[in-house]
Order: structure tokens, then C-alpha cells, then sequence
């Protein structure tokens, strides 16, 4: 059994390093047979399965939603816990700003509003290349807004996976720049931070554990339109100037090529005055949270549902 229990503010180390766990090593095993995104069209790969639970858990309402957006409505699904703490947060579906939706995110979005007794909404923003960078970001800030002014009056927080982890941190360096609203804290699963291979974490796992750097150079050249966007801070926040952030914590895979960077961005933070929790599962790759079969993607809720909830009692 791993404990539960993980130090905020801190970085911390779940499970036992240097092996695949048995739920991940059969999980590649079955992703093996797909083509590498990277020889796909964007409309091939979106219609490639995606890992789907069986057995969502339960929440008390789901109301689908759309919000006047920069380009047009954006189409936001808020999940009701059964317990509701007067707080809300707003969601980011990964898929590298190419793929992914609404559906993909379902059964990690119910954990998390259960976990965290927030109403979580989910947010379909607009993807690249039909729509490149800032239009995915533009959508998740204009979201996080209107969270803010219409939904409770507690506190928002925001949570991304992968590229939408990076959307929601771009959001929140909007906010700090723009004057609001006001994000009580970050939360970062397996973040894209930066388009760069450059880590130790890109060099051992760059190729065969699920996301491949030759794929993320992809989905930087369906997101950006020049490569000098990629020192742009709004899309690799790990070169924001992070001074007066609000607290982050910042979930990361052993066995992901982006694990580096998302450490890194924590420890800048730190390293500007904030607050950074990291939590790394040993054995894990970058895609966990949305594997049913893998223990690491229920554990990573409850982690994610304790250092949130404390937090919120701190603000109460």
C-alpha cells in the first residue's frame, strides 16, 4: 500500500523508483500497436481511441454550459460533488493543444470534484492548428474569468493536465498581469512547461514511454507559428518571472519527458517567493491520470483533493 500522506510545500516521491509499474508497463503495451502522432494529420490523430473509465464515480449534477468567448461561445461542463465546499475550479484537458475534449477529461474531472468538494468546469477551448497560440489560452483565461464573477463567492482554483496545465498557468500569469481574477492556487499534472529537449528527463524518456519528444516537436509546430514563440513566457511559463504567483502544486511522472521542466517551474517558484508542492509517482508515465487500471491516477486525485482542501481551510 503507498501512503497517502505527502508534504505541502515540499517535494515528494510516491511509490518505489526505477521500475514501470505493472498497470503502466500493460498500458504501453496496448499503445504500441497505435502510429506516433507525429505521422498523423491533426484530424487522424483526434479520432484515435482514448483510454476511457468504465466505472466513472459519481457526482451530484453535471450542467453543461457556454460562455461568450473572444472568437465565439465556449462550451464549459461543471461538475457537482455531493459534498460542495464553496470553492470552485476550473479544468484544462491535456492533449498537446492539438487533441483531447470534454469527454477525454470526464472521469478525471468527477474525481477531482470529489476529491476537492470544488465544482469543477471543464473547458473545451479551442484547438491548434486550426487555431494557434494565444486562442486556446485566451479561452481558458476568459473561463477562469467568468468562473470568478459568476460561479461562488470562495476561491478559484485552476488545474490543468499536460497542455493544459501550461494553459492554465499562462492564465494565471494573465491574471497577475491583467488584474484579476484572483487564483488561490495552480494545480499542474504532468505539465508541458516549455517546448525544449533539453532535460536529463527528455534524453532518458523521450522515446518509448508513451510521449515521445519527436511528439511534443510536433505539437509545437501545430501550436505556435514561429519558433521564437517558444521563449515566450505565456507558452513556456517556466520563463515567466514568477514573483507574486499564487501556490502551485505540481504533479509529475518518473517516466515522463516533461518531468523536469514541471520540477523546474516548481522550484523557480519557490525560488521567487511562492509556494510549490511537488508530488513525482515512481513508476508512472506521463499520461497516468487518464489510465483506469493504473492506482496512481485514483491516489493522484486524493492527493490533489488533500492539499486542495487544506488550502481552502486556510483562506476559509
Amino acid at each position: 500500500m503507498i501512503d497517502v500522506a505527502v508534504r505541502r510545500g515540499a517535494d515528494n516521491i510516491v511509490g518505489s523508483p526505477g521500475a514501470l509499474h505493472p498497470a503502466v508497463r500493460a498500458a504501453l503495451e496496448q499503445m504500441a500497436g497505435q502510429p506516433a502522432l507525429e505521422t498523423l494529420t491533426p484530424d487522424q490523430a483526434r479520432r484515435l481511441p482514448q483510454p476511457l473509465d468504465p466505472a466513472p464515480e459519481a457526482v451530484a449534477a453535471i450542467l453543461q454550459r457556454s460562455v461568450p468567448g473572444p472568437r465565439g461561445p465556449i462550451a464549459i461542463r461543471s461538475y457537482r460533488p455531493a459534498v460542495e465546499h464553496p470553492a470552485s475550479l476550473v479544468y484544462a484537458h491535456g492533449g498537446g493543444f492539438v487533441i483531447g475534449g470534454l469527454d477525454a477529461s470526464d472521469a478525471f474531472c468527477r474525481r477531482l470534484a470529489n476529491a476537492t468538494a470544488c465544482t469543477v468546469s471543464s473547458v473545451e477551448y479551442r484547438l491548434a492548428p486550426e487555431h494557434k497560440f494565444p486562442a486556446g489560452l485566451e479561452d481558458v483565461y476568459t473561463a477562469v474569468g467568468w468562473v470568478a464573477e459568476r460561479a461562488s463567492p470562495g476561491p478559484l482554483v485552476v488545474a490543468g493536465t499536460s497542455a493544459g496545465a501550461n494553459l492554465v498557468a499562462g492564465a494565471t500569469l494573465l491574471a497577475r498581469e491583467r488584474g484579476g481574477p484572483a487564483v488561490a492556487m495552480q494545480v499542474l499534472v504532468v505539465p508541458a512547461m516549455r517546448f525544449a529537449a533539453a532535460t536529463e528527463s527528455h534524453r532518458a524518456y523521450g522515446t518509448g514511454y508513451g510521449l515521445d519528444s519527436a511528439t511534443m516537436e510536433w505539437f509545437a509546430r501545430q501550436y505556435l507559428s514561429s519558433e521564437d514563440e517558444a521563449d515566450d513566457p505565456l507558452v513556456s511559463p517556466v520563463l515567466a518571472d514568477l514573483r507574486g504567483m499564487p501556490p502551485a502544486l505540481v504533479l509529475t511522472a518518473e517516466f515522463d519527458c516533461l518531468r523536469d521542466d514541471g520540477e523546474l517551474y516548481a522550484r523557480r517558484l519557490r525560488d521567487a517567493g511562492g509556494e510549490a508542492t511537488v508530488i513525482r509517482y515512481a513508476g508512472a508515465i506521463h499520461g497516468f491520470v487518464g489510465l483506469p487500471d493504473v492506482p496512481a491516477a485514483r491516489l493522484a486525485a486524493e492527493h490533489i483533493g488533500t492539499i486542495v482542501r487544506a488550502l481552502l481551510a486556510e483562506l476559509a
